[in-house]
């Protein structure tokens, strides 16, 4: 039987290693490709307008890539629920395919809309391609819980073998007897909006260092992969949080969004590596690769893993609430211009090194201002390109000391930590042009300068640029006192209750679930 199919894209926004699309093309007579524009994901309290910039950007490439196998994408706008039934009527489809999501709200959403398929006779296909392995797969192996340390990850993806290899992109050949019904009023109906469509202020936006799309993600990956001795050599905490241009790869909002396959990612890693000497995990770029798989995997098995309550594996801490001190980290205003810097680079470029985001997410936490990772992690959802909900989730309890990592009496300087890559504070003249003129003895503390300095750098420290939010030596002691009762309750609690000690236990599947499973994937 020759299908009506709709192939939904949601990330995974590429051509290149996506099997569920090749599953949509198989007896295929017209082919739909959608996105849904959904309310709950793609709205401007949680998506900033660089996140929408890099969205938009995408959704333009694969049209463009679209166009040339002679199909199109249609762009819907409204809740997936509300949507599906009327384009299954209206297009009289009978097979629905899409790349598997393990996101809390999308589980919840594919098995809404798989119900409504299953209502009007469309047949459901999803396969596993975000991640480099089957998630669910991984904790099975783990005895139905998600490993809470890289080394049991790392023993367990071993046993698994190497991931699985990417697929090549569809051809003219896959396409030959495929159509993509087109209107004359494509465009009005089910065009890729613009930022002002969506709402977006574009005066306050800067130049675009990242721009979205699978074509863009491939050339960059390209790029990288020419420099082998680079790509050999990377360890990750060897690599500067304030250069001026990035150290790292800055593939991970390709990534996320999925114009760039891990896949893909891992293999040219592997053809790079072949017969060298290399750096390995967890240091090295297959070595992020497989902290990405880690943290969705803690995504997939800790119930409440984004928030702190009902979070089994999360040390429960008695944030302090603090409107004014929430507001002038997330503004760039702390008074310290390192972290000043960071958060400015943030707002106006969508990206900061990993170890930027290590010492603004110890600033707002346990090192200064005691504030919850929680908001933090709202921060970081709106303005991060890579934005990313297990990856932010995990990273913001590891920085915070709340999960994953113990050592909370290791704590960032906002002035130190800065000056170790970057004696002069070029970074911070950069970020922040007002303490341009600052000599570099003052640059990370503009308060110990001599009036005289501050009135020769143009900036007066109070007026021009505020002063230290916290004295910071005086209140990261403190706050490690704070943290240490934190602690010592937890310890409490657990010898009260022994079952919190492990990851969350999941019921492992009986093996018709499996069978179903397999089914539902072919």
């Amino acid at each position: 039987m020759a299908h009506t199919c709709i192939h939904w894209f949601r990330k995974g926004l590429r051509l290149h290693d996506n099997p569920a699309l090749m599953a949509a093309l198989r007896d295929c007579k017209e082919l739909y490709p959608v996105f849904i524009l959904d309310p709950y994901l793609h709205n401007n309290t949680c998506v900033g307008v660089n996140r929408w910039r890099f969205l938009i950007g995408a959704l333009k490439d694969l049209d463009c890539s679209l166009r040339k196998l002679n199909s199109r994408l249609f762009v819907v706008r409204g809740k997936p629920e509300d949507v599906f039934p009327k384009l299954f009527n209206k297009w009289k489809v009978t097979k629905l395919t899409y790349e598997y999501d393990t996101e809390p709200y999308s589980l919840s959403r594919d098995k809404t809309v798989t119900a409504l398929a299953k209502e009007h006779g469309v047949e459901v296909i999803y396969k596993i391609s975000h991640t480099l392995y089957d998630i669910d797969r991984i904790i099975e192996e783990n005895n139905g819980k998600a490993p809470l340390t890289y080394n049991r990850m790392q023993a367990i993806v071993k046993t698994l073998g190497p991931p699985k290899r990417p697929i090549p992109a569809p051809t003219m050949e896959d396409m030959k007897d495929v159509k993509s019904p087109c209107s004359e009023n494509h465009e009005k109906k089910y065009g890729i909006p613009t930022l002002e469509e969506l709402g977006q202020d574009t005066a306050a936006l800067c130049e675009e260092k990242f721009p979205g799309g699978e074509q863009e993600a491939l050339r960059r990956l390209d790029e990288h992969m020419k420099r082998t001795g680079w790509v050999c050599s990377f360890e990750k905490p060897q690599t500067s949080p304030n250069s001026l241009s990035p150290s790292t790869t800055v593939l991970s909002p390709y990534v996320t969004l999925g114009c760039l396959s891990a896949r893909t990612f891992w293999w040219r890693l592997t053809d790079v590596y072949q017969g060298k000497k290399h750096s390995d995990p967890p240091v090295s770029l297959h070595g992020q690769l497989l902290w990405r798989e880690f943290f969705y995997t803690a995504g997939v098995g800790i119930p409440n893993f984004n928030k702190m309550e009902g979070n089994s594996v999360c040390t429960q801490v008695d944030w302090d609430t603090n409107p004014e001190y929430l507001a002038a980290w997330t503004e760039a205003r702390t008074g310290f211009p390192f972290i000043d810097a960071i958060m400015t680079q943030l707002r106006q470029e969508g990206w900061i090194h990993h170890l930027a985001r290590h010492a603004v997410a110890c600033f707002l936490t346990r090192g200064d201002l005691w504030i919850s990772w929680e908001e933090g992690q709202k921060v970081f959802e709106e303005l991060l390109l890579d934005g990313d909900w297990s990856l932010n989730a995990g990273n913001w309890q590891w920085l915070s000391a709340s999960t994953f990592f113990h050592q909370f009496f290791r704590v960032y300087s906002p002035v130190a930590f800065g000056k170790k890559t970057d004696k002069n504070g070029d970074y911070i003249k950069k970020y922040l042009p007002l303490l341009k003129k600052f000599p570099a003895a003052y640059i990370y503390e503009p308060w110990k300068a001599p009036r005289s300095i501050q009135q020769a750098a143009g900036c007066i420290v109070g007026k021009d640029y505020p002063h230290p939010i916290v004295q910071h030596e005086v209140i990261s002691k403190k706050n490690i006192q704070r943290m240490k009762l934190a602690y010592a309750k937890r310890s409490a609690d657990t010898t009260e209750s022994p079952s919190k000690k492990q990851g969350e236990k999941r019921k492992a599947p009986s093996v018709v679930d499996r069978l179903k499973k397999k089914e539902k994937k072919k």
